[in-house]
């Protein structure tokens, strides 16, 4: 039996999500892993012309949610390169990292509805394999020093 993959959330994820009840900013942690060649079978319209890489496909993705991210008052602070685990399966890694931080989850969950962004969303859904979304809560700063 093959190891399950994540690529949508699930209500159970989603509720937990909500009953976090996280006020202001929220950061989202994106690790990704790219099918080698992307799948546009369910999204034909958004097929390009010959194949290509499932990397290529959610480069594409990025270029499409960029305007819609930042109009919503979001930001992509970080994205890079991945690869195999320092600490971790030695067996697994990531293709790519992105953290993307949102002004509240309001706005996140306002941002995932747009029906302008979610035209293009089929370029996500062709290129990945296998996903985590992690969704992080600032911490104040002072909370970490232990008296």
């Amino acid at each position: 039996m093959s190891d399950p993959c994540y690529l949508e959330v699930s209500d159970a994820n989603a509720i937990a999500l909500l009953n976090r009840n996280i006020e202001g900013p929220v950061s989202m942690l994106n690790l990704l892993r790219f099918k080698s060649v992307a799948d546009y079978s369910d999204h034909r319209q958004l097929a390009p012309a010959s194949a290509i890489s499932g990397r290529d496909a959610y480069d594409r993705y990025i270029n499409h949610t960029i305007p819609f991210l930042t109009e919503s008052g979001g930001e992509l602070l970080y994205l890079g390169t991945g690869g195999s685990y320092l600490i971790g399966p030695e067996d697994e890694g990531w293709d790519l990292v992105m953290l993307v931080r949102q002004q509240s989850i309001a706005a996140f969950m306002a941002f995932a509805e747009n029906t302008e962004y979610l035209k293009g969303i089929g370029h996500r859904d062709a290129a990945l394999q296998d996903s985590r979304i992690l969704p992080l809560q600032d911490r104040p700063a002072e909370a970490a020093n232990v008296a």
